[in-house]
């Protein structure tokens, strides 16, 4: 890798993380299309997603903040508000654990990832044909059934191409959230899943990285800090008016033109 490639990683990461068209899937095409490979370059997919971790950190300060104070009772904050989180993590992370050799032999291909483009894409369009309906005002309301069911559905993100994001948002619309507030949802619950999932990779793989692996994983942290936080901002906007079928469609385009491409 070189830096001209880490910032297109960066930008890359930072404005798919949170869009339901999958980050890691766009981070593995991409890395293909550059001529990348390796456990290095992989590992280095991984670890910039804590940079948009920090940008959802930041856009959401006030509801973090929330989770080290005690709220009122039934509200997402304080010890209540960690044990949704809790809830909607420790699928995705038992399954992860479990699988994460799998994964990562397997799944981490270009053609699996298309076919998961291709799935996710075709399986927004059909759910989109059914209206969901939901009296949600605030993420204040979430239940524990909603949060433990949005959980199983991020299992689907396991597999590289298929989105968190679109699979914790379509899970939350199923469990009565509206557009907005499965997406922010689904914003705030990637925080720890994704840092301990990123965590556990660095450990797996720290001994095989070098010294120049260090600054081009900073810098693609950069990058895909400030790209994610221009993301988030535009997607939450365009919810107000949008439905999903744009990133359907998009991700079906993305999988064919890839497809014929690899």
């Amino acid at each position: 890798m070189n830096y001209l490639d880490t910032v297109i990683l960066g930008i890359v990461e930072g404005l798919t993380e949170f869009l339901p068209i999958s980050s890691t899937g766009h981070l593995i095409l991409t890395s293909s299309l550059l001529g990348l490979k390796g456990e290095a370059v992989d590992t280095f997919n991984v670890f910039i997603q804590l940079g948009a971790i920090l940008a959802v950190v930041v856009l959401y300060h006030q509801r973090f903040k929330m989770l080290f104070q005690n709220g009122n009772a039934g509200d997402f904050a304080g010890l209540r508000g960690w044990i949704l989180l809790a809830v909607t993590s420790l699928p995705a992370m038992v399954v992860g654990f479990l699988a994460h050799d799998f994964i990562k032999v397997y799944l981490f291909n270009p053609f699996t990832v298309v076919l998961a483009l291709l799935t996710g894409g075709i399986a927004i369009l059909v759910l989109e044909r059914f209206q969901f309906q939901s009296s949600m005002e605030s993420l204040d309301q979430l239940s524990f059934p909603q949060a433990i069911r949005i959980g199983f559905f991020q299992c689907l993100a396991l597999w590289p191409g298929m989105s968190r994001s679109a699979s914790t948002i379509i899970g939350g619309m199923v469990s009565g959230l509206d557009r907005k507030l499965a997406a922010e949802y689904s914003f705030i619950a990637a925080v720890p899943v994704m840092f301990l999932a990123t965590s556990y990779d660095l450990f797996k793989t720290w001994d095989k990285l070098s010294p120049n692996d260090f600054w081009l994983f900073g810098l693609g942290f950069i990058v895909a800090f400030v790209s994610a936080i221009i993301a988030i901002r535009v997607f939450i906007h365009l919810l107000q008016s949008w439905s999903l079928r744009p990133f359907g469609f998009y991700r079906i385009a993305m999988a064919v033109g890839f497809l014929w491409i690899l």
